[in-house]
This record gives C-alpha cells, sequence and structure tokens, in this order.
C-alpha cells in the first residue's frame, strides 16, 4: 500500500484524537512514517476538532492540504460538509449520519443544512454509517468512534486483526472490548 493523507473531522467529545491516533500507530506499527496534527476548535463547548493523518514511505509535514485528502471520516453530517473540500476527486468521505447543532444554530443565528448527505453524494464517494445504533446497540455511547472507524477501516487497509490490535492497546482497558466489538461491527457494514 502507498501512504494515505486522511481527515477525521467532528465536534468535541466525539472521539476525534483517539480515533486519530489509533490511525497513526496502526500505520506506524505497519511501518511507515507517519506525521499527525491536531486542530483544536472550541472543542469543550461542542465545536470543531479536526485531525489530519498522514503516512508513507517518507512524510515531510503533518498538514493535509485542501484537494488532498484521500479519505475523510466524520463523526457528524455537517462537519462532513464542512470539511468536503479537502478530498481528492477520487477521495472517499465515511460519515457517522448524526446531527449535533453547532452554537450558531442552537442560538437561532443560522439553520442547519438540509440533505448533507444527498448533497455530499452528489459530488463525492461517501459510505454513511449509524454509528450511534451500533454504540446505542452495545450500550455505551461513546464506542461511536471505534464503529465510525471500523467502517473506515477497510477504506484506509491493513487487517481487522491490525487495526483490532492497536484498538486494544490504545483505548482504556476497561473499554476495550466493548470498543473492538464497535470496530467489528462498523468494519462488517
Amino acid at each position: 500500500m502507498k501512504g494515505m493523507n486522511i481527515m477525521v473531522v467532528g465536534v468535541g467529545g466525539q472521539g476525534t484524537l483517539l480515533t486519530s491516533r489509533i490511525i497513526g500507530k496502526t500505520a506506524l506499527s505497519a511501518g511507515y512514517d507517519v506525521k499527525l496534527s491536531e486542530v483544536h476548535g472550541m472543542a469543550q463547548r461542542g465545536g470543531s476538532v479536526v485531525t489530519f493523518i498522514r503516512f508513507g514511505k517518507e512524510v515531510a509535514e503533518p498538514v493535509v492540504e485542501a484537494g488532498d485528502a484521500d479519505i475523510l471520516i466524520s463523526f457528524e453530517r455537517l462537519e462532513a460538509l464542512r470539511y468536503a473540500h479537502y478530498l481528492k476527486k477520487d477521495g472517499m468521505i465515511v460519515v457517522n449520519d448524526s446531527r449535533i447543532d453547532p452554537m450558531t444554530v442552537v442560538t437561532g443565528a443560522e439553520k442547519y443544512p438540509e440533505n448533507i448527505i444527498e448533497r455530499l453524494k452528489q459530488k463525492h464517494n461517501v459510505h454513511v454509517i449509524d454509528g450511534g445504533s451500533i454504540a446505542a446497540e452495545l450500550g455505551n455511547s461513546r464506542v461511536l468512534n471505534s464503529a465510525v472507524l471500523g467502517a473506515a477501516a477497510k477504506f484506509i487497509g491493513f487487517s481487522r486483526e491490525e487495526w483490532v490490535k492497536t484498538v486494544e492497546s490504545t483505548v482504556p482497558p476497561k473499554t476495550a472490548e466493548t470498543n473492538i466489538k464497535a470496530f467489528n461491527k462498523g468494519f462488517g457494514e
């Protein structure tokens, strides 16, 4: 496999940073040079969180430029729409089908855009996952990110076993079993 440029976007508290670390560690354990960069918005207040992961034979810088992402992983629909311009023409968006209203929508200053998934599908390759349902089925809303990562892992590469090993060694030990179940359900979709 050649290298890859990946963006992970979400809202504060959705596991964006943990997911990025899992992707980076998986690529690193496969022998790739890996660079990560994190951009925190108002994460503590439900704001946008963006991370970049680049891996390959040799990677000079961590930031993915607009139009260069192979994969955009989004934990929320509006975040996918907001960052879709970073995707390459033949790139893939893996989006969790959920809605979290940003503060501008909550205060009434703006309206939440309609038909986001349909709009994204008009221009991009889109894989939609309902990570919230998987997390609810497993009884832990905090494993949503592992379910979405499972869906994205099929497009990134590496074996399921490599991913599971990294998930297990990265998440808090008491949540490892549930995170692995969520990952496997996402991977199996």
